[in-house]
């Protein structure tokens, strides 16, 4: 039996494999007008089952379609150039790679693919993808899977379905908005410490008690190994990576010092930046800073979160209730594609306009008082009032 059609028998199990009926928004905007798409996200986003769901919905035979994850051990001993050859030849018309960066010089072969085979390509990755070095990233026609947002867990949760609201309709209509969501028999403060705990990530659904151990086991194999091939860091160093993450899930709202970060994990300040970098790229961390869209390229964060709420819980099961607060706003937010930075008194600045405060239901507006388009985001409170939003009403931006 040759490679393809070994790797066929795997994908056509695949394809039989059971659908979850709930379906991504991202579901609905991919489609086969481009010649190559590209999904990349964080470990246990759902990318796999985006792909399975994809397939069903093309209307393609089975064996004009072949699923390959990358990451099979039969694909160490080709390439998935020389998978597509043969599979274009045969009258395959799409190819879907999961776990993409798992093979050397990937980059190459999609350019190639994309520049002389007459078939479709689907493929998956870390959030930390490269792209740039093959010019592929003029070619593929790429999407990033974020995290569930309160509103999916909320559908998961109910089967009932939520609109979206843009960031400006929540600041001007919060109060009829979450009256509405009210109206419908739903208790937001009860799922919203659910989704806390657990619902970024749609794995929950198999077995919410056991969700923290999967998420701490893909946090570990996102640095073990995808940040590791792609970045070429030190095995050796993976030590001094983790450390960063301990500092992080144990402390208040995190303003790094560089300086006592560096020697905290034992390593100088440019590779203190490189394993910052790949953290955030991969969706580990999630880095602040002070300073908007144009000015300098090095950046020095101004609070450093571990990427969303869920992954304190996973790491450290104590932390600080305002870190995991503004850990929510911050994951919502860029997973929503607004800017933030920090503010000198608030929290946080939105798209250089929208000054907020974050905290619980008793959070006053002390600290900014005299700053025009501010607002309170408080949790523990179903509806708000004036400039006081509730903080769980912001997991409706997408």
């Amino acid at each position: 039996m040759s490679t393809l059609d070994a790797l066929r028998e795997y994908s056509i199990l695949f394809l039989s494999k059971k659908r979850p009926k709930y379906e991504r928004d991202l579901l609905q905007q991919i489609n086969l007008k481009n010649k190559m798409i590209g999904i990349v996200g964080a470990k246990g986003v759902g990318k796999t089952t985006l792909l399975l769901q994809f397939m069903h919905r093309q209307d393609f035979q089975e064996d004009e379609m072949l699923y390959l994850s990358v990451d099979h051990p039969l694909m160490s001993s080709t390439t998935i150039l020389e998978i597509a050859k043969d599979f274009s030849a045969l009258g395959g018309k799409l190819l879907v790679l999961d776990e993409v960066h798992y093979q050397p010089n990937f980059a190459n072969d999609l350019k190639t693919i994309w520049d002389f085979l007459e078939i479709n390509v689907i493929f998956s990755g870390s959030s930390a993808l490269h792209l740039e070095g093959a010019d592929l990233s003029r070619r593929a026609l790429m999407y990033m899977l974020p995290t569930l947002s309160f509103r999916e867990f909320l559908e998961l949760e109910t089967g009932k379905k939520f609109d979206k609201y843009p960031l400006e309709e929540i600041l001007q209509r919060h109060t009829s908005i979450a009256s509405t969501l009210l109206n419908e028999d739903i208790k937001p403060l009860k799922y919203f410490k659910a989704y806390m705990q657990y619902g970024f990530y749609p794995f929950y659904l198999e077995d919410s008690e056991s969700s923290q151990i999967k998420l701490a086991a893909a946090i570990n194999k996102t640095i073990d190994v995808d940040l590791l091939k792609i970045y070429n860091i030190d095995a050796k160093k993976v030590r001094n990576i983790k450390k960063i993450l301990t500092l992080l899930c144990l402390s208040v709202p995190f303003k790094p010092n560089m300086r006592t970060l560096s020697e905290a994990v034992e390593v100088d300040s440019k590779t203190l930046y490189i394993y910052l970098n790949a953290l955030q790229a991969g969706r580990i961390i999630r880095m602040v800073t002070s300073q908007v869209r144009g000015e300098s390229i090095i950046k020095k964060p101004e609070k450093i979160y571990l990427d969303n709420p869920n992954m304190f819980m996973a790491l450290c099961k104590l932390s600080h209730e305002g870190t995991l607060q503004e850990s929510f706003i911050a994951s919502t937010l860029q997973n929503a594609l607004h800017d933030i930075t920090t503010s000198k008194q608030g929290d946080f600045i939105i798209d250089e306009t929208y000054t907020i405060e974050v905290g619980g239901k008793n959070k006053g507006f002390k600290q900014i008082k005299d700053v025009e388009k501010s607002f309170v985001l408080a949790d523990d409170i179903e509806v708000g009032f004036g400039t006081k939003i509730p903080l769980w009403l912001f997991g409706f931006l997408y």
